[in-house]
């Protein structure tokens, strides 16, 4: 009997680079259009592997670098650590290590923190994004309390976040999985690097880019938004705010919590393959009906 088996799936290996004077490493592999993907607060690249091994198998050349101050990382220099400097940073990486930005972009994925600093990237370095996919994203800066009143992030108390954070990261069903993971990576990187990771939380909690968001809309640049059904990390509140300001970008809601990426690697490499496609063949049309009007 002869069994066929199919492509071995792709494996991503860890390069080093040097961005603003400081060595990051990166993860890195697969052919095709180039993706660069941006993580969460409080881990790094590497909690994600399996989940870019998922996209790299789908038909990307994914660069997926560690951020300053995470994963042992440099943090950013005192009086720098914004997302505006993060985004510097990111553009920096972009220009440095990924060849084909120069010819066609790059999409440009951020999951929660790494929503907020990819939103700052494609608003501040229009040049570099060719497409921006926001994953249970930070900066929509809205929520509503247990009375129902509409609040900001910021006055959301860090008890609330915390206790919501433990319970969306571990459920229950994936914990004897996906929990080492992830503290392999979080525990060291609070405790060699807790000031930067503090500093980041805070920033995400008073991240307001709706105006980037409707800066980047004017530009017509494809976005898309994708938020999971039990997030509570990021509410529903924050991600309908984000969905307003992008004018209503291409959006799809998935199952599962916060981190649903990290316990479902090959559905989030469909999900996020899917959007892509159809987010482009929206913009085709777009731009063929723009010049069929001009003509």
């Amino acid at each position: 009997m002869v069994v066929k088996c199919g492509p071995a799936p792709t494996r991503l290996a860890f390069l080093r680079a040097r961005i603003d004077g400081a060595v990051v490493r990166y993860l890195t592999g697969g052919a095709g259009a180039p993706l660069v993907f941006l993580h969460g607060w409080g881990v790094s690249t590497k909690t994600y592997r399996k989940s870019l091994e998922a996209l790299a198998d789908r038909g990307y050349r994914v660069y997926a670098p560690t951020l300053p101050g995470f994963g042992g990382a440099e943090r950013l220099k005192v009086g720098r650590a914004t997302l505006g400097h993060y985004a510097d940073w990111v553009a920096d990486f972009i220009r440095d290590v990924v060849p084909a930005h120069k010819s066609q972009g790059v999409t440009l994925v951020g999951h929660s923190f790494g929503g907020g600093v990819a939103i700052t990237t494609a608003h501040d370095h229009p040049d570099l994004v060719a497409r921006l996919v926001l994953v249970n994203s930070i900066g929509g800066s809205a929520w509503t309390d247990y009375r129902g009143m509409a609040r900001t992030l910021r006055e959301r108390p860090l008890w609330d976040w915390g206790l919501h954070l433990s319970a969306d990261l571990f459920p229950l069903r994936q914990v004897t999985r996906v929990l080492p993971v992830i503290i392999r990576d979080a525990v060291p990187n609070l405790l060699r690097n807790f000031p930067a990771v503090w500093h980041a939380g805070n920033l995400a909690r008073g991240a307001d880019l709706r105006r980037e968001l409707e800066v980047l809309k004017q530009r017509r640049l494809p976005m898309i938004i994708v938020w999971s059904k039990r997030d509570n990390v990021i509410p529903d509140a924050a991600t309908a705010a984000l969905r307003a300001a992008s004018g209503e970008a291409t959006a799809i809601t998935v199952e599962g919590t916060h981190g649903w990426l990290l316990y479902d690697p090959n559905g989030f490499g469909e999900v996020i393959t899917n959007v892509i496609g159809a987010a482009s063949a929206i913009a085709q049309e777009s731009d063929t009906l723009i010049a069929d009007v001009g003509t």
